[in-house]
């Protein structure tokens, strides 16, 4: 179906054909792993059961950039869309805005900054603003095997914005625009409506990024794509007096919108725009004031919410996006190779990645949350090598100074924790997969990776295959030769004439017993 345009009537009667503008930042801030980690010789200190948090993340410095983010881009800016639209409502000319906040920056907000979180609940509360939803870590967690984990960002992310600012999210963005047909079918079946992406044009081909399409796959998922050119005109170009528009003023460029083809135009660019990359003395602020005033002079140009096109805006074509031609927003190429484009980043990325099983067995609040940090996607991008523009961009953001710095560094942190990992589940050196009888069909989909995880996966297991497990001396086979456990093997080996609940119960109390026991000399050993 073909959209047409929604017409309005002046006052004169001529139609005009409205033009959607959505007007939508991206806000987040990493938790950023201490600089001196390993040329400190922290790593592998020992530790008691707390305090992963200050180990391995550089409070200080992470509390000093957001301050001074704060005072020079969040605070001012967020004052300036107030005034715009309280003055839009006296004027019956709605200003309208989005905002994509992570999680992290959110904890951010509680830990250095509450008058912070404080200017964008005043927004909220004006409704004239929503809020999109992400992963919560901003991670690529998109790109496990297993989405469990991405599901699960996902739903704490939606529940912080509903906690925070009594919103709902309808609209979801992935961290920096990674986007694929198969993300693209995990968030429809989330319950989201539609999605956000770039307007590449190796998708778009010679379509119109101004335009709203389904997804591929989907059947009811839409899809708002970026306008990267008018949005990186700002963004990236807006102090740049080598630029042929250099300078770009705020009616010269709602002049731009206002000529731009199509049905939505979407500026989605990140917050810190406005006083951090864009410096107060390029007058960034002043461009965003006079703005939002030189907007409302087109009577075909409305700041529309997300949302509201969703709800009266058909697609009228379809983005296909496989896995192996995913999209981000990110440099020339607007694929992975700014996460995932050398071996550094792969070697994080798959270790990271790997951890998932042991930490769920782990059962711990802090190392899950720790883990987390660790995939906030920040620390990929640090470890970016390419050169030329793209790498100017990457190097202005890194706090280790060089690519290798920052794979040296983040990679020992996270090594430091995959060995406080595997010490505190007891890890095996092969998985333990649970049958009810030999051969893949006998496969019950249980499988643990720690002594920890055997624990857990005892007390749902069916005794069908702790019976034919026993049986065979499975169990105290994988104690002896993955766990290097001979004592428990021992033990275990003088059970094979139990059944049932019996069998059950008796493996319970020593497997109970060996961790007691492994706790006792861990926590002797860090006294």
């Amino acid at each position: 179906m073909v959209n047409a345009r929604i017409p309005i009537k002046t006052a004169f009667g001529k139609e005009l054909a409205v033009k959607d503008l959505v007007l939508a930042f991206e806000v987040h801030q990493p938790f950023r792993i201490r600089r001196d980690f390993f040329w400190g010789r922290r790593n592998f200190r020992r530790l008691g059961t707390e305090g992963l948090f200050e180990y391995y993340f550089d409070d200080d410095a992470n509390r000093k950039v957001f301050r001074r983010v704060a005072e020079k881009a969040y605070l001012p800016t967020n004052r300036i869309i107030l005034r715009a639209i309280e003055e839009g409502e006296r004027e019956n000319s709605p200003v309208n805005v989005a905002f994509s906040i992570s999680g992290v920056f959110l904890e951010q907000c509680e830990r250095y900054g509450k008058d912070v979180l404080e200017s964008f609940e005043r927004l909220a509360t004006t409704g004239h603003v929503e809020f999109i939803c992400q992963t919560y870590y901003h991670s690529l967690a998109g790109f496990h095997s297993s989405k469990d984990e991405f599901i699960q960002q996902v739903n704490m992310h939606r529940d912080a914005v509903r906690e925070n600012f009594d919103s709902t999210p309808k609209l979801f963005e992935n961290t920096e625009f990674l986007y694929n047909n198969t993300i693209a079918r995990e968030i429809e079946a989330l319950g989201f409506d539609g999605i956000f992406t770039e307007g590449a044009r190796r998708i778009l081909g010679d379509r119109s990024p101004n335009r709203v399409y389904r997804a591929r796959g989907c059947e009811r998922l839409k899809v708002l794509l970026r306008n990267y050119t008018l949005t990186d005109d700002v963004a990236f170009r807006f102090s740049s007096r080598w630029w042929v528009e250099w300078p770009l003023t705020a009616d010269k460029y709602a002049r731009w919108l206002n000529a731009t083809p199509g049905d939505c135009i979407i500026i989605f660019p990140d917050y810190e725009t406005f006083g951090e990359h864009q410096w107060p003395e390029t007058g960034i602020h002043e461009f965003l004031v006079h703005l939002f005033k030189e907007v409302r002079r087109y009577p075909d140009l409305t700041m529309t919410l997300p949302s509201a096109i969703l709800a009266r805006r058909e697609p009228v074509d379809a983005i296909d996006v496989p896995e192996f031609e995913t999209i981000s927003w990110a440099d020339i190429e607007r694929g992975t190779s700014s996460w995932l484009g050398n071996a550094m980043q792969w070697a994080y990325f798959t270790t990271l990645r790997d951890q998932e099983g042991l930490v769920s067995e782990a059962k711990s609040s802090e190392v899950r949350t720790t883990w987390r940090r660790f995939q906030t996607s920040d620390h990929l991008y640090y470890m970016f090598t390419a050169g030329g523009a793209p790498g100017e961009v990457h190097s202005y953001f890194n706090p280790f100074g060089t690519p290798m710095d920052a794979f040296v560094t983040c990679f020992s942190a996270l090594l430091d924790f995959d060995v406080r990992l595997r010490e505190q589940t007891i890890a095996a050196n092969e998985p333990f997969n649970f049958h009810t009888k030999a051969g893949d069909e006998g496969y019950t989909g249980i499988s643990v990776r720690s002594l920890k995880g055997f624990k857990k996966a005892l007390e749902k297991v069916s005794l069908r295959s702790l019976e034919f497990h026993n049986r065979r001396g499975d169990i105290g086979h994988w104690f002896r030769l993955s766990l290097k456990m001979n004592e428990l093997a021992d033990e275990v080996e003088k059970l094979k004439n139990l059944r049932g609940n019996e069998l059950r119960e008796t493996l319970l109390a020593l497997v109970e017993r060996h961790l007691q026991l492994r706790s006792l000399k861990t926590r002797a050993g860090t006294e």
